[in-house]
């Protein structure tokens, strides 16, 4: 990608929804991080999403067996 490609893309970002700007900032950050070795940062949706799945955890909310197979089947290439 060239300097005009990466400008011309940054100028298209700004007319996104607010939404797709964020995520767009917060993997371009992962990004930079990763690139400069530093150690991942979890944001503030993604830690109230591992939260979440740890209260669901710990209140005995797991999948059994079965779904677990069924998920794998179901998503597996034939």
């Amino acid at each position: 990608m060239t300097a005009a490609e990466l400008k011309n893309l940054l100028n298209r970002v700004q007319s996104w929804p607010e939404a797709a700007q964020d995520e767009f900032v917060s993997i371009a950050n992962q990004i930079e991080s990763e690139l400069q070795s530093q150690d991942y940062v979890a944001t503030r949706d993604e830690l109230r999403v591992i939260d979440a799945a740890m209260a669901s955890i710990d209140a005995g909310e797991c999948a059994t067996d079965e779904e677990i197979a069924g998920a794998f089947a179901k998503f597996r290439r034939k």
